[in-house]
């Protein structure tokens, strides 16, 4: 298909930092073929399912066709879903649109680890609240940076007086 043809999905909550994209387009130009194994996945209305940073990479390449392949039998739900699904490990994740867009449960359910910062204080008790020290622990690295947002907002909305300690394990 004509990639003029293809819309990309506006509400994509994936991103990929320049590193991986660079990758990404060097994969495409010395294994065009992987192209055919993993087609870019439309529904009816010719907008990107599966497939974004690919279609974007075919781009910067200046191909102007690609091979695609069609879910349009998928239910609105089932189309949210695969978007999840279908990128689950990979690229980076737009929390903000996720958090506006999907669910988290089902997200967890789909297998993907959304940070739960709230939560964890939220469990706190009034006792706790009190505490001079609070430590949360993150499961990594990038868990930790993602979560240092929400936490100063926190600590700026509920918890003024406390310090908190944040770690990575």
């Amino acid at each position: 298909m004509k990639l003029s043809a293809i819309k990309q999905n506006p509400n994509n909550p994936r991103s990929i930092n320049k590193d991986k994209f660079a990758k990404l387009v060097k994969s495409i130009e010395e294994f065009p073929r992987m192209l055919e194994l993993r087609p870019i996945v439309l529904n009816k209305d010719n907008i990107v399912l599966g497939g974004n940073m690919r279609l974007k990479a075919c781009k910067q390449i200046g191909l102007t066709e690609v091979p695609v392949v069609y879910a349009d039998d998928l239910t609105e739900e089932e189309q949210r879903q695969f978007i999840i699904k279908d990128n689950v490990g990979f690229g980076d994740w737009d929390w903000e649109l996720l958090a506006n867009e999907w669910d988290v449960s089902d997200l967890n359910d789909w297998g993907l680890d959304v940070p739960q910062v709230g939560e964890a204080f939220e469990a706190l008790d009034e006792e706790q609240e009190k505490q001079s020290t609070i430590k949360i622990t993150f499961e990594s690295a990038e868990q930790l940076q993602k979560a240092e947002v929400d936490i100063q907002e926190l600590i700026d909305r509920k918890y003024s007086g406390a310090y908190f300690v944040t770690t990575a394990i």
